[in-house]
């Protein structure tokens, strides 16, 4: 054995084994420390071959404070006391798991527990005051233990899951082993105050970190560059677990956004293949972005709906139980799910494969091949051997970007050519790209999904006869985008116009997000994306209104920005007027779905920000009562953003709004204060905000990324903002760590909506001065492309855009 003697200080970031503080209802200050080792900082709290493939089993031992209480993976077996004031807890030694997921913790949390049906005993930690917050979280943990345990029929191996709220936590939650850690806001729950939206985020971070259980835990990628097998995994499986457990979260209602997310920076020349060597800790870091964790997601949910549910499921079990405590590489999980599974309707062959059985869609021919009814042309069979699910998942997670895929239709018969989908000034050419698509299509004759594997770079389908109309990427369940020729968006277009419930809420969300990605490299006009969003004074679901939302407002954004004609208020007014029906006949309270309760949450902030003037006089209001009461009137959770950032715009309101921000009892609702302080329009407020959150006594310093972003979206705050990224470069790189997503999100929010050539320069310049390793990101590389994209998009649309609003 060897036996080493060390010792550190508590770190003061948010790695390693670090140091955290509250204050309790009193306002005294506590202190407590943590871990976050991945994905490497074990190296920090202890010596240790810290790479993912050297696993091990830990035993712990930890001395503290009678008044503290140590949690680690595992159970204390024993405690034994040394002296008076110091006890020593012996925890049982782990099972056989990588460095980064070890933990533990010393505090005086309080927690509840239960026992879930397969008997592992669940416990969730907080600080004191706010143990009663902590109820939906144990419930939620509960029922997905057991819905994991029961989908992947493995048993979750250890006698407990403890999931504890930390103070300072820089990302959203950690999937250590046993002690799963959080985010005070992605865990705590208080029904009275907390929104819809906060509970759909604490349920499904939950899921997210239980799923890593057992993708991750049980059984890790060899080395960060396949850190997606991690994350996509555990965030497709987000899903998978809550449809089931919380239907009535209607989760699938908000997968699009993510795919919509990867898409924005999986177009740029700057983004990476899902599967990217990395080497050193702040390349591993840059891995941990929207790539690994949401195309990941999206293209697993690509396969599942070509597979089918079952084939994929089948698939995944087998992977688990083959490297239970194991490490794997990209090509184990298709080489499995390339065997996964015969075709249930051709049992009699068990080599063969048939994506997309379990429905009525495919028929098996009687010379053994599966065919999909609509195809009329032999080529376009998929012959009954094994699919080759690695080959065609290698397109997608070893190549970058994503394909677009172009239909023409001629008569009966449906051209098609992909390439690969490049926004950017001179971007280097596509060839060479090619994807295995698994296409889905229906059209104005038949809803039945027809499907057809596309390997080739151009291809035909032969419809059995003519279409008013067709639409590729059934509800979007493929991670491609789609153009029309000829008159092919007009026919969509028409068919938004006449009757849009003909086709489902994501295919329209997902024709409102294509139409807009095509205007930016050229393929249509700005007016004909327009001209596509005026159907949306029409639409009541969900995902199109924000999808329409998060189209429209970020060229206002751009406009505003560089208004010399009014040019912008004409486009703000434009978009209050689309949704103003819809934003007119919400009730100013809690009730309906969690669907509901989040459009309405996004309408009237949206509409207040805005300045739409009755929903400016009711927040008004609501804030002069609020204000009146001293904050003791409660207001609905989910109005509560839109009355602050209203009642925000007044110096006295701002002060007020503060006075309260730093009270314990608003704790549940800090982000929703911070985002409306960010909201002021006078500078100094905002930079006071900012420098706060630097220092983090009264503003957490983990919060300082979504305050700076937010700042920087404001007219007052952008120059702010950069100015003080410059500044304060070098101590933000210290608290968050260079290649951390913290750090990521800072820059393109700072940057995201610059439109001119001067900003370009600035930009460029301030971070070609810094040491390589900054001027090196990921990040900054977006940055730029994403200016440069802003700058020709908006000189060859400002015009047009001018010119259509006067028409319309």
């Amino acid at each position: 054995t060897l036996s080493i003697q060390y010792f550190a200080n508590l770190s003061e970031s948010f790695h390693g084994f670090y140091k955290s503080t509250y204050r309790t209802q009193e306002g005294e200050l506590r202190v407590l420390a943590a871990t976050q080792f991945e994905p490497t900082a074990a190296r920090m709290a202890f010596p240790c071959f810290d790479e993912p493939a050297f696993k091990a089993r830990f035993s712990i031992m930890i001395r503290r404070e009678p008044k503290h209480l140590a949690l680690s993976n595992m159970p204390i077996v024993k405690s034994v006391t040394i002296t008076p004031w110091l006890v020593e807890d012996h925890f049982d030694t782990t099972v056989k798991m990588s460095t980064y997921l070890v933990a533990f913790i010393v505090s005086d949390f309080k927690s509840i527990s239960k026992i879930t049906g397969h008997g592992v005993k669940i416990s969730v930690y907080t600080v004191p005051d706010k143990i009663n917050q902590a109820h939906y979280a144990l419930d939620a943990a509960v029922k997905l233990l057991d819905f994991y345990e029961d989908y992947f029929s493995i048993p979750y191996p250890l006698p407990k899951q403890d999931l504890a709220a930390i103070p300072d936590f820089q990302s959203g939650a950690m999937e250590n082993w046993g002690l799963t850690t959080y985010r005070e806001s992605a865990l705590l729950y208080d029904p009275e105050k907390s929104s819809a939206s906060s509970k759909l985020r604490v349920t499904m971070t939950i899921a997210h970190e239980l799923a890593h259980q057992w993708f991750g835990n049980l059984v890790t990628m060899e080395w960060w560059d396949d850190l997606w097998l991690n994350e996509g995994f555990a965030m497709f499986m987000e899903f998978v677990s809550v449809s089931v457990t919380h239907p009535e979260l209607r989760v699938e209602d908000y997968f699009l956004r993510r795919c919509f997310d990867a898409i924005e920076v999986d177009s740029l020349n700057s983004s990476h293949p899902i599967c990217t060597a990395v080497e050193d800790p702040a390349q591993i870091l840059e891995m941990f972005d929207n790539v690994s964790y949401e195309k990941g997601s999206c293209i697993l949910n690509m396969l599942r709906d070509y597979l089918t549910a079952d084939v994929l499921k089948a698939g995944l079990v087998q992977y688990l139980q083959k490297y239970s405590y194991q490490n794997t590489k990209n090509e184990d999980l298709w080489n499995i799910m390339t065997n996964a599974k015969r075709c249930p309707k051709l049992l009699f062959f068990s080599f063969q494969i048939c994506p997309t059985v379990g429905s009525d869609k495919n028929e098996l021919q009687g010379d053994g091949f599966c065919r999909s009814q609509q195809s009329s042309s032999n080529a376009h069979w998929t012959k009954g051997e094994t699919l080759d699910v690695r080959a065609m998942m290698d397109t997608w997670t070893l190549q970058k970007g994503f394909p677009l895929v172009t239909v023409t239709v001629r008569g009966k018969n449906v051209h098609l050519q992909q390439e690969r989908y490049m926004k950017g000034v001179n971007s280097p050419s596509s060839t060479g790209y090619l994807w295995h698509i698994p296409l889905t299509y229906i059209t104005s004759k038949s809803d039945t999904v027809q499907r057809f594997l596309m390997t080739t770079k151009a291809d035909v389908i032969i419809l059995p006869e003519e279409v008013e109309w067709v639409k590729f990427n059934v509800d979007m369940n493929g991670y491609y985008i789609v153009h029309y020729e000829d008159d092919g968006w007009d026919r969509l277009i028409n068919l938004l116009k006449e009757n849009h419930t003909v086709i489902s809420s994501n295919d329209r969300a997902s024709l409102i997000n294509n139409v807009f990605q095509l205007v930016s490299i050229k393929k249509l006009s700005i007016s004909k994306a327009f001209d596509l969003t005026l159907y949306l004074k029409h639409e009541r679901q969900t995902m199109p209104v924000l999808q329409g939302m998060n189209e429209l407002i970020p060229i206002y954004r751009l406009m505003e920005r560089r208004d010399m004609d009014g040019t912008a208020k004409q486009l703000q007014e434009y978009i209050i007027n689309l949704f103003k029906d819809l934003i007119d006949k919400q009730s100013w309270s809690d009730e309906g779905s969690a669907s509901e309760r989040l459009l309405r949450h996004s309408l009237l902030l949206f509409a207040c920000v805005h300045r739409y003037q009755p929903c400016v006089d009711k927040a008004k209001g609501y804030f002069t009562e609020w204000q009146k009461s001293n904050g003791t009137l409660s207001l609905p959770a989910d109005v509560k953003t839109a009355v602050y950032a209203v009642g925000a715009q007044t110096s006295e309101g701002w002060d007020f709004l503060l006075s309260k921000y730093r009270l314990h009892l608003f704790n549940v609702e800090r982000e929703n204060i911070e985002l409306a302080l960010s909201l002021s329009r006078s500078k100094d407020k905002l930079q006071w905000l900012m420098d706060q959150g630097l220092r983090g006594d009264i503003v957490r310093t983990q919060d300082l990324p979504h305050i700076i972003a937010f700042v920087a979206k404001t007219p007052s705050g952008c120059h702010l903002a950069w100015t003080f990224l410059k500044e304060n470069w070098e101590k933000v790189v210290e608290k968050f760590e260079v290649g951390s997503n913290s750090v990521a999100n800072i820059v393109t929010g700072v940057t995201s909506r610059y439109s001119t050539r001067s900003q370009l320069a600035q930009v460029k310049e301030f971070f070609s001065s810094l040491e390589e390793k900054s001027a090196q990101l990921r990040c900054v590389q977006q940055a730029i492309e994403t200016i440069e994209d802003n700058i020709q998009w908006m000189d060859r649309n400002f015009e047009k855009v001018k010119t259509w609003l006067q028409n319309n």
